[in-house]
């Protein structure tokens, strides 16, 4: 069955579009990234674990998929889809508690009549419903992909979060360890976007943290919070690592590539520190598979690499996956789950009581 992955991320770089064939084995047809425009980052952002009015929600839910679809463009007749896997845009999530909600728009009914074939939306609340956090749920894809019978394996991406998957040799699906590691991209992301003035979004290729100084007693205090000791399950997002927590780095006054270095090096540790310290004391870690966008800022993964001496690193590209399609690969299998009516969490890594079929079907 050849199934179309859509996911736009916490990151807001754009939409990710990826093609894929089922079978013995995934294989990825095609994929491609298409920009968000200045507008439309800023809708989302503006709606995002803010104050808003729920006219700007609707419309935004209407319009996504509109763009979802124009992202797509002529892949369904191309190649041949059957299915659509639409993560949608998160605007709000909390995985925990008694306020636990999480919310995605970009309607799926309206992507399913663009696009002229069946989607499966609304991957999260099903999962929560049924007692777990909601994410991550690209593990159950993790495992599908990159299990190994003799190696330890850590599926890490570096998205807007930070999420990492790690499966034992020869572990099965109850084995597997997953969670959020803290911010990927995001706070770096938006650093360079409130510093520029909006001239730029990103540090592309990590150029601007090689050019500024490490702040160390800052990283100290940012460590010291309470999250990164916190036990697994658990899920991180914009409500953390947002506009309020990079205001707060703003505050301190250090320069603009004095804070973006320490941005990306507390993105490094604190994937560091969570592997060394919820992942380490299971298993053995033997590769460390990257993908997302944070793989191309070329200083993150120098620090990183420093931070795991004896771990092998490697993109996901070494098995087949590309690291910039990789979570819109992974919604497409969990959309051909949902379609064939077989759950698509792992409970060990939501949370969850059980296994559920995830998601909603706009045929």
């Amino acid at each position: 069955m050849r199934v179309a992955g859509i996911m736009s991320g916490t990151s807001l770089d754009g939409i990710d579009v990826a093609v894929i064939e089922t079978g013995r084995k995934v294989r990825t047809l095609a994929h491609r990234t298409v920009p968000y425009s200045k507008a439309v980052r800023e809708a989302i952002l503006a709606v995002s674990n803010a104050g808003c009015h729920t006219s700007q929600i609707s419309r935004l839910n209407f319009l996504l998929p509109e763009l979802y679809a124009k992202a797509l463009g002529d892949w369904v007749e191309q190649y041949r889809v059957e299915l659509i896997g639409c993560h949608g845009q998160t605007i709000f999530h909390k995985g925990g508690g008694r306020e636990a909600s999480t919310l995605q728009i970009g309607d799926g009914s309206i992507l399913a009549e663009r696009a002229g074939v069946p989607v499966v939306s609304d991957f999260r609340p099903r999962d929560m419903a049924a007692g777990g956090k909601g994410a991550p749920l690209v593990p159950f894809v993790d495992y599908q992909l990159f299990r190994h019978r003799s190696r330890g394996r850590v599926a890490l991406n570096i998205g807007g979060i930070a999420n990492l998957t790690a499966i034992p040799p020869g572990g099965k699906p109850e084995a597997v360890i997953s969670f959020d590691t803290g911010p990927g991209n995001m706070v770096i992301n938006g650093l360079v976007s409130h510093l520029s003035q909006g001239r730029r979004s990103f540090d592309r290729g990590g150029r601007i943290a090689e050019r500024g100084h490490l702040m160390r007693l800052l990283l100290e205090e940012l460590l010291a919070e309470s999250y990164y000791s916190g036990k697994p399950p658990k899920t991180a997002g914009r409500e953390q690592y947002g506009a309020a927590f990079v205001q707060r780095l703003v505050a301190t006054g250090f320069s603009f590539a004095d804070l973006v270095t320490t941005a990306t090096v507390l993105t490094a540790a604190t994937i560091a520190v969570a592997i060394g310290k919820f992942v380490r004391p299971r298993m053995p870690v033997h590769d460390l598979i990257v993908s997302g966008g944070g793989i191309h800022n070329a200083s993150m993964m120098a620090h990183l690499a420093a931070l795991l001496p004896g771990v092998r690193m490697q993109s996901s590209a070494e098995y087949g996956v590309d690291p910039d399609a990789k979570e819109a690969i992974a919604f497409a299998m969990l959309a051909y789950e949902t379609f064939r009516g077989r759950p698509g969490n792992l409970p060990s890594a939501t949370g969850a009581r059980r296994g559920v079929v995830l998601g909603k079907i706009s045929q």
